[in-house]
């Protein structure tokens, strides 16, 4: 949480009020806004993770999908069959109507299955020939591409520092953007991560666009009103002075705070204490009744004291399997028609930005566990979905349905 603190909120209070001022002052758009925007076919209307049910996805008014590329080497150098699987399964989409961005691979990848460490010196020129190899296979397969995602989130910055992360992300940038063709390249960071954006500065000359995702209601207890969406797109372009994307966005449908003593309980039935005091002094035992999942997050993303970890604002509503009671946009309960009606409204403030190139809601599907702590009762990860695990629509589709054909 310090580290957090150091490199998230303190540099975002210093340059936020700044920028934010000094947008007033400068055109809400530009050439290279437009030009994007004219690569781009309009404004981007996307999702990420869709399934293949390419008809249901368009009849919500969609047409982009947001997709994770798998490591493309193995540690022998050969193409990997998961990302020959993977550009086959994209080009199904392409030939639905569908288009492609495409986000690179995390450094954790790079280590685990290329074995080739991102921060040596000795490794740049073979990042630089996977970048190359990436953007040259796939050509008429993506029509954007996002370097890495979210750098400075601890489960994926991993084992990089930022400032290894701002210089990973411009090398891809670099080595891809003189060949790019009508693609769209840039990189996003989670919230408004001003020490990335300030890292990044040396290399904003080779991103189409800087993105950013915003989660509003849904993580934190402050901050949460839709006017935040507003106030950090309106930063972040003027700020690194490039078109801006909004690159994962949503609203969780499900979740409620849980009283004190329904927290004890959990405690107690899950994990055989009374108390986080008790969990923290007990922790080996505590540990060893926690799902893989769970266990692994914490080992992987715990900077120091596990048991602090397991109690602090990034994973105790994982602990508690609940948003609490300010964890909430006050007009969009977490339901599933306050989901819908969160949809209804954010988008046509979003089509009003002159300087937003498109947004890609998160996600197509509910999931059956939470991926950061494997539980199937943690709303956190696990309902975020336009339709339910069934593949039928919830409310929110009929929403998109009625929104996303009015923006062009």
């Amino acid at each position: 949480m310090e580290a957090f603190i150091k490199d998230q909120i303190i540099p975002t209070i210093k340059y936020l009020p700044f920028h934010w001022a000094a947008s007033y002052f400068k055109p809400s758009a530009s050439e290279e806004v437009a030009r994007a925007k004219k690569k781009a076919g309009g404004f981007i209307k996307g999702v990420c993770h869709p399934t293949e049910n390419f008809e249901q996805i368009k009849g919500a008014g969609i047409r982009w999908n947001r997709a994770d590329i798998p490591f493309p080497y193995d540690k022998e150098g050969h193409v990997r069959q998961c990302y020959m699987d993977w550009k086959e399964k994209m080009r199904r989409y392409i030939s639905n109507g569908i288009k492609i961005m495409a986000v690179t691979p995390y450094p954790r990848e790079y280590i685990d299955e290329g074995g080739i460490d991102p921060r040596l010196p000795e490794n740049e020129g073979r990042v630089r020939e996977i970048a190359m190899f990436m953007l040259r296979d796939l050509k008429g397969i993506a029509s954007a591409i996002q370097i890495t995602n979210e750098m400075g989130v601890p489960r994926f910055i991993l084992p990089l520092t930022m400032q290894e992360a701002a210089r990973f992300i411009g090398i891809h940038l670099a080595t891809m953007y003189p060949h790019r063709g009508d693609v769209l390249l840039g990189y996003n960071s989670a919230g408004p991560q001003s020490n990335l954006h300030v890292l990044m500065r040396p290399w904003h000359r080779y991103c189409d666009y800087v993105g950013m995702d915003i989660y509003v209601g849904c993580f934190a207890p402050v901050g949460n009103f839709l006017g935040v969406f507003d106030i950090m797109l309106r930063y972040l372009w003027s700020m690194t002075g490039k078109p801006v994307m909004l690159c994962e966005f949503g609203y969780i449908s499900g979740g409620v705070p849980k009283t004190q003593e329904e927290k004890t309980r959990l405690l107690q039935e899950r994990y055989g204490v009374k108390s986080e005091a008790e969990a923290k002094a007990k922790l080996p035992a505590v540990m060893a009744r926690m799902n893989e999942t769970m266990r692994g997050t914490i080992q992987k993303c715990a900077s120091g004291d596990w048991g602090e970890y397991m109690f602090n604002i990034e994973f105790s509503n994982h602990m508690y399997c609940e948003l609490p009671k300010r964890v909430v946009i006050k007009k969009y309960p977490h339901t599933p028609e306050g989901q819908a009606d969160f949809y209804r409204a954010v988008f046509p403030r979003l089509a009003k930005m002159p300087y937003l190139l498109g947004a890609f809601i998160y996600c197509w599907k509910d999931s059956e566990r939470c991926y950061v702590c494997g539980q199937s009762d943690c709303p956190t990860e696990s309902r975020w979905g336009v339709v339910d695990l069934n593949d039928d629509e919830k409310p929110c589709y009929q929403a998109l349905a009625e929104t996303l054909p009015k923006i062009q």
